[in-house]
Protein backbone atom coordinates (compact mmCIF):
# COMPACT_ATOMS: atom_id res chain seq x y z
CA UNK A 1 0.00 0.00 0.00
CA UNK A 2 1.20 3.86 -0.65
CA UNK A 3 0.94 5.94 1.97
CA UNK A 4 0.80 9.84 2.19
CA UNK A 5 1.57 12.23 4.81
CA UNK A 6 0.34 15.62 3.96
CA UNK A 7 1.39 19.21 5.06
CA UNK A 8 4.33 18.13 6.49
CA UNK A 9 5.68 21.72 7.37
CA UNK A 10 8.82 20.91 9.54
CA UNK A 11 9.98 18.07 7.21
CA UNK A 12 9.55 15.73 10.40
CA UNK A 13 6.61 13.52 9.94
CA UNK A 14 9.30 10.83 8.76
CA UNK A 15 10.80 11.14 12.11
CA UNK A 16 7.55 10.82 14.25
CA UNK A 17 7.12 7.17 13.96
CA UNK A 18 8.49 3.78 12.91
CA UNK A 19 7.38 4.19 9.05
CA UNK A 20 9.98 1.61 8.02
CA UNK A 21 8.98 -1.32 10.21
CA UNK A 22 5.31 -1.37 7.54
CA UNK A 23 7.65 -2.80 4.90
CA UNK A 24 6.83 -4.26 2.66
CA UNK A 25 3.22 -3.83 3.48
CA UNK A 26 3.63 -0.32 2.62
CA UNK A 27 5.85 2.78 1.37
CA UNK A 28 5.21 6.01 3.01
CA UNK A 29 5.53 9.36 1.47
CA UNK A 30 5.51 12.76 3.38
CA UNK A 31 4.48 16.10 1.42
CA UNK A 32 6.04 19.32 3.41
CA UNK A 33 4.48 21.61 0.56
CA UNK A 34 0.00 22.66 0.68
CA UNK A 35 -1.72 22.03 -1.84
CA UNK A 36 -5.61 23.16 -1.73
CA UNK A 37 -6.21 22.97 -5.72
CA UNK A 38 -8.54 20.39 -5.68
CA UNK A 39 -7.59 18.98 -9.31
CA UNK A 40 -3.36 19.62 -7.67
CA UNK A 41 -4.77 17.15 -4.90
CA UNK A 42 -6.82 14.52 -6.96
CA UNK A 43 -3.56 14.50 -9.23
CA UNK A 44 -1.05 13.91 -6.04
CA UNK A 45 -2.90 11.70 -3.80
CA UNK A 46 -4.35 9.14 -7.07
CA UNK A 47 -1.68 6.47 -6.44
CA UNK A 48 -2.44 6.37 -2.59
CA UNK A 49 -4.17 3.64 -0.46
CA UNK A 50 -3.93 5.70 2.70
CA UNK A 51 -3.51 9.76 3.31
CA UNK A 52 -2.63 10.52 6.71
CA UNK A 53 -3.81 14.41 8.08
CA UNK A 54 -2.32 16.76 9.91
CA UNK A 55 -5.23 18.24 11.64
CA UNK A 56 -7.55 20.86 9.31
CA UNK A 57 -4.67 21.87 7.06
CA UNK A 58 -6.17 20.34 3.61
CA UNK A 59 -9.78 20.03 3.02
CA UNK A 60 -11.26 16.75 1.95
CA UNK A 61 -14.57 17.39 0.47
CA UNK A 62 -16.47 14.73 -1.52
CA UNK A 63 -15.31 16.08 -4.91
CA UNK A 64 -12.39 15.17 -3.96
CA UNK A 65 -13.08 11.97 -2.32
CA UNK A 66 -15.06 10.91 -5.61
CA UNK A 67 -11.65 11.23 -7.90
CA UNK A 68 -9.48 8.69 -5.53
CA UNK A 69 -10.51 5.55 -6.41
CA UNK A 70 -7.33 4.12 -5.13
CA UNK A 71 -8.24 5.61 -1.34
CA UNK A 72 -9.00 2.69 1.18
CA UNK A 73 -7.98 4.53 4.35
CA UNK A 74 -7.95 8.34 5.62
CA UNK A 75 -6.16 8.79 9.02
CA UNK A 76 -6.75 12.36 10.74
CA UNK A 77 -5.06 13.41 13.69
CA UNK A 78 -7.16 13.88 16.49
CA UNK A 79 -10.71 12.01 17.21
CA UNK A 80 -12.18 14.83 14.99
CA UNK A 81 -11.75 16.79 11.58
CA UNK A 82 -14.22 19.38 10.26
CA UNK A 83 -12.48 19.11 6.88
CA UNK A 84 -12.93 15.77 6.27
CA UNK A 85 -16.49 14.61 4.44
CA UNK A 86 -16.74 11.51 6.54
CA UNK A 87 -20.35 11.11 5.08
CA UNK A 88 -18.93 10.74 1.76
CA UNK A 89 -16.25 8.75 2.59
CA UNK A 90 -18.69 6.63 4.38
CA UNK A 91 -20.65 6.04 1.08
CA UNK A 92 -17.80 5.43 -0.56
CA UNK A 93 -16.16 2.76 1.43
CA UNK A 94 -13.22 5.11 2.76
CA UNK A 95 -12.74 4.20 6.42
CA UNK A 96 -11.70 6.88 8.38
CA UNK A 97 -9.99 6.24 11.31
CA UNK A 98 -8.35 9.50 14.08
CA UNK A 99 -5.47 8.95 16.54
CA UNK A 100 -5.19 10.29 20.09
CA UNK A 101 -3.47 13.76 21.06
CA UNK A 102 -2.35 15.71 23.86
CA UNK A 103 -5.17 18.12 25.35
CA UNK A 104 -2.40 20.68 26.91
CA UNK A 105 -0.55 22.05 23.86
CA UNK A 106 -3.23 24.60 22.84
CA UNK A 107 -3.67 26.09 26.58
CA UNK A 108 -0.41 26.49 26.83
CA UNK A 109 0.02 28.29 23.50
CA UNK A 110 -2.51 30.83 24.44
CA UNK A 111 -1.08 31.36 28.08
CA UNK A 112 2.42 32.58 25.69
CA UNK A 113 0.49 34.70 23.55
CA UNK A 114 -1.74 36.36 26.44
CA UNK A 115 1.68 37.06 27.94
CA UNK A 116 3.79 38.23 24.89
CA UNK A 117 0.65 40.47 24.40
CA UNK A 118 0.35 42.14 27.74
CA UNK A 119 4.19 42.28 28.08
CA UNK A 120 5.22 43.54 24.26
CA UNK A 121 7.41 40.50 24.17
CA UNK A 122 7.70 40.37 20.24
CA UNK A 123 8.04 44.17 20.24
CA UNK A 124 10.81 44.34 22.57
CA UNK A 125 12.56 40.99 20.94
CA UNK A 126 12.75 43.00 17.52
CA UNK A 127 14.32 46.48 19.39
CA UNK A 128 16.74 44.66 21.39
CA UNK A 129 18.13 43.19 18.01
CA UNK A 130 17.99 46.26 16.43
CA UNK A 131 20.02 47.83 19.42
CA UNK A 132 17.54 49.39 21.33
CA UNK A 133 16.51 49.17 24.89
CA UNK A 134 12.76 49.19 26.42
CA UNK A 135 10.79 50.38 24.06
CA UNK A 136 7.03 49.48 25.38
CA UNK A 137 5.57 49.71 28.23
CA UNK A 138 4.23 46.34 29.76
CA UNK A 139 0.89 45.28 31.14
CA UNK A 140 0.42 43.01 34.45
CA UNK A 141 -2.11 40.64 34.32
CA UNK A 142 -2.59 40.14 38.47
CA UNK A 143 -6.03 41.76 39.26
CA UNK A 144 -7.01 41.85 35.81
CA UNK A 145 -10.40 40.29 34.03
CA UNK A 146 -9.80 37.24 32.09
CA UNK A 147 -12.66 36.38 30.12
CA UNK A 148 -12.79 32.55 28.51
CA UNK A 149 -15.21 32.11 25.58
CA UNK A 150 -15.89 28.24 25.66
CA UNK A 151 -15.56 26.24 28.83
CA UNK A 152 -14.70 23.19 27.50
CA UNK A 153 -11.35 21.30 28.16
CA UNK A 154 -9.30 24.04 26.85
CA UNK A 155 -11.21 26.68 28.10
CA UNK A 156 -11.20 24.88 31.74
CA UNK A 157 -7.00 25.34 31.58
CA UNK A 158 -7.06 28.20 30.22
CA UNK A 159 -9.37 29.68 33.04
CA UNK A 160 -6.80 27.83 35.21
CA UNK A 161 -3.77 29.55 34.73
CA UNK A 162 -5.90 33.24 34.63
CA UNK A 163 -6.03 31.86 38.37
CA UNK A 164 -2.88 31.32 38.92
CA UNK A 165 -1.66 34.26 37.74
CA UNK A 166 -4.33 36.01 39.81
CA UNK A 167 -6.74 37.16 37.53
CA UNK A 168 -10.71 37.71 37.73
CA UNK A 169 -11.72 34.79 35.46
CA UNK A 170 -15.52 35.30 33.64
CA UNK A 171 -16.83 32.71 31.16
CA UNK A 172 -19.30 31.94 28.68
CA UNK A 173 -20.35 28.96 26.32
CA UNK A 174 -23.67 28.67 25.28
CA UNK A 175 -24.54 25.75 27.45
CA UNK A 176 -22.49 26.54 29.69
CA UNK A 177 -24.20 26.61 33.80
CA UNK A 178 -23.35 28.40 36.58
CA UNK A 179 -22.38 25.47 38.73
CA UNK A 180 -19.87 24.22 36.16
CA UNK A 181 -18.03 27.47 35.88
CA UNK A 182 -17.68 27.87 39.10
CA UNK A 183 -16.16 24.62 39.25
CA UNK A 184 -13.69 25.81 36.60
CA UNK A 185 -13.12 28.83 39.11
CA UNK A 186 -14.69 31.11 36.99
CA UNK A 187 -18.31 33.28 36.68
CA UNK A 188 -20.61 32.88 34.54
CA UNK A 189 -21.96 35.92 31.96
CA UNK A 190 -23.28 36.71 29.30
CA UNK A 191 -21.67 37.54 26.00
CA UNK A 192 -22.17 40.71 26.00
CA UNK A 193 -21.31 41.29 29.53
CA UNK A 194 -18.02 39.07 28.76
CA UNK A 195 -16.63 41.13 26.03
CA UNK A 196 -17.46 44.50 28.10
CA UNK A 197 -15.79 43.12 31.40
CA UNK A 198 -12.86 41.45 30.47
CA UNK A 199 -9.36 42.82 29.81
CA UNK A 200 -8.08 39.96 28.00
CA UNK A 201 -10.30 37.50 25.79
CA UNK A 202 -9.10 34.00 25.14
CA UNK A 203 -11.52 32.25 22.78
CA UNK A 204 -11.67 28.42 22.97
CA UNK A 205 -14.50 27.12 20.83
CA UNK A 206 -14.76 24.42 18.02
CA UNK A 207 -15.51 26.03 14.60
CA UNK A 208 -19.52 25.15 13.78
CA UNK A 209 -22.19 27.21 12.26
CA UNK A 210 -23.50 28.35 15.38
CA UNK A 211 -19.84 29.66 16.34
CA UNK A 212 -18.88 30.99 12.61
CA UNK A 213 -18.32 34.88 12.87
CA UNK A 214 -19.35 34.89 16.57
CA UNK A 215 -17.45 37.96 17.40
CA UNK A 216 -18.23 40.43 14.36
CA UNK A 217 -18.18 43.96 14.72
CA UNK A 218 -20.94 44.99 17.06
CA UNK A 219 -19.38 42.57 19.27
CA UNK A 220 -15.64 43.64 18.77
CA UNK A 221 -17.37 46.94 19.68
CA UNK A 222 -18.15 46.00 23.08
CA UNK A 223 -14.57 45.33 24.08
CA UNK A 224 -12.47 47.74 26.28
CA UNK A 225 -10.40 50.00 23.99
CA UNK A 226 -7.20 48.66 25.96
CA UNK A 227 -8.41 44.68 26.17
CA UNK A 228 -5.92 42.09 24.51
CA UNK A 229 -7.98 39.14 22.05
CA UNK A 230 -6.39 35.77 22.01
CA UNK A 231 -7.64 33.32 19.21
CA UNK A 232 -6.04 30.32 19.75
CA UNK A 233 -9.40 28.58 18.00
CA UNK A 234 -10.17 28.30 14.23
CA UNK A 235 -9.96 32.17 12.41
CA UNK A 236 -13.73 32.08 11.26
CA UNK A 237 -15.22 32.10 14.74
CA UNK A 238 -13.77 36.11 14.51
CA UNK A 239 -15.07 38.35 11.63
CA UNK A 240 -11.66 38.54 10.34
CA UNK A 241 -12.20 41.52 8.46
CA UNK A 242 -14.20 43.32 11.48
CA UNK A 243 -10.98 42.66 13.53
CA UNK A 244 -8.77 44.06 11.20
CA UNK A 245 -10.72 47.19 11.37
CA UNK A 246 -10.52 47.70 14.69
CA UNK A 247 -7.12 46.91 15.48
CA UNK A 248 -6.09 49.09 12.83
CA UNK A 249 -8.06 51.70 14.10
CA UNK A 250 -6.58 50.79 17.58
CA UNK A 251 -10.11 50.87 19.42
CA UNK A 252 -8.60 46.98 21.28
CA UNK A 253 -5.13 47.14 22.73
CA UNK A 254 -4.34 44.35 20.26
CA UNK A 255 -4.77 40.88 19.44
CA UNK A 256 -2.59 37.25 19.45
CA UNK A 257 -3.90 35.08 16.69
CA UNK A 258 -2.68 31.28 16.06
CA UNK A 259 -5.51 31.01 13.48
CA UNK A 260 -6.75 32.68 10.60
CA UNK A 261 -9.46 32.19 7.62
CA UNK A 262 -7.04 30.79 5.20
CA UNK A 263 -4.10 29.01 5.90
CA UNK A 264 -1.39 29.03 5.27
CA UNK A 265 -1.62 33.12 5.45
CA UNK A 266 -0.55 34.76 2.16
CA UNK A 267 1.78 37.20 2.21
CA UNK A 268 0.02 40.46 1.84
CA UNK A 269 -2.64 39.66 4.22
CA UNK A 270 -3.44 42.88 5.78
CA UNK A 271 -2.89 41.84 9.35
CA UNK A 272 1.27 41.17 8.41
CA UNK A 273 1.30 45.75 8.65
CA UNK A 274 -0.02 46.16 12.30
CA UNK A 275 1.73 46.66 14.98
CA UNK A 276 -0.59 45.57 17.87
CA UNK A 277 -1.03 42.20 16.99
CA UNK A 278 1.21 39.34 17.50
CA UNK A 279 1.02 36.33 14.77
CA UNK A 280 1.64 32.55 14.80
CA UNK A 281 1.18 30.39 12.21
CA UNK A 282 -1.18 27.59 13.87
CA UNK A 283 1.31 26.30 15.93
CA UNK A 284 -1.06 25.70 19.38
CA UNK A 285 -0.96 21.90 18.86
CA UNK A 286 2.59 21.29 17.30
CA UNK A 287 4.67 20.09 19.89
CA UNK A 288 7.43 17.32 19.96
CA UNK A 289 5.30 15.17 22.22
CA UNK A 290 2.14 15.83 19.95
CA UNK A 291 3.87 14.80 16.84
CA UNK A 292 5.02 11.76 18.43
CA UNK A 293 1.65 10.61 19.58
CA UNK A 294 -0.30 11.67 16.36
CA UNK A 295 2.13 10.20 13.92
CA UNK A 296 2.45 7.44 15.98
CA UNK A 297 -1.19 6.56 16.16
CA UNK A 298 -1.36 6.91 12.28
CA UNK A 299 1.34 4.32 12.61
CA UNK A 300 -0.75 2.45 14.66
CA UNK A 301 -3.82 2.52 12.38
CA UNK A 302 -2.71 2.04 9.54
CA UNK A 303 -0.86 -1.48 10.69
CA UNK A 304 -4.43 -2.23 12.57
CA UNK A 305 -6.37 -1.71 8.78
CA UNK A 306 -3.50 -4.29 7.31
CA UNK A 307 -4.68 -6.60 9.95
CA UNK A 308 -8.46 -6.01 9.10
CA UNK A 309 -8.72 -4.59 12.28
CA UNK A 310 -9.33 -0.95 12.41
CA UNK A 311 -8.58 1.13 15.79
CA UNK A 312 -10.39 4.42 16.42
CA UNK A 313 -12.71 4.50 13.61
CA UNK A 314 -14.28 7.83 12.84
CA UNK A 315 -17.24 5.77 10.21
CA UNK A 316 -18.77 2.78 10.41
CA UNK A 317 -18.60 0.57 6.67
CA UNK A 318 -21.10 -1.72 5.82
Amino acid sequence: MNVALLDDYQNVAMQMADWSSLAPRATVTAFADHLDDVDALAERLQPFDVVVLMRERTRVPRVLLERLPNLKLLITAAMWNASVDIDAATELGIQVCGTDDLPTPAAEMALGLMLALARAIPQEERAIRAGRWQTTLGVGLHGKTLGVIGLGNLGRQMAGYGRVLGMNVLAWSQNLSNDAAAASGAQRVDLDVLLAESDVISIHLKLSERTRDLLGARELALMKPTAYLVNTARGPIIDENALIEVLAEKRIGGAALDVFNVEPMRVDHPLLKLENVVLAPHVGYVTEENYQLIYGGAHEDIVAFLDGKPVRPLNTLS
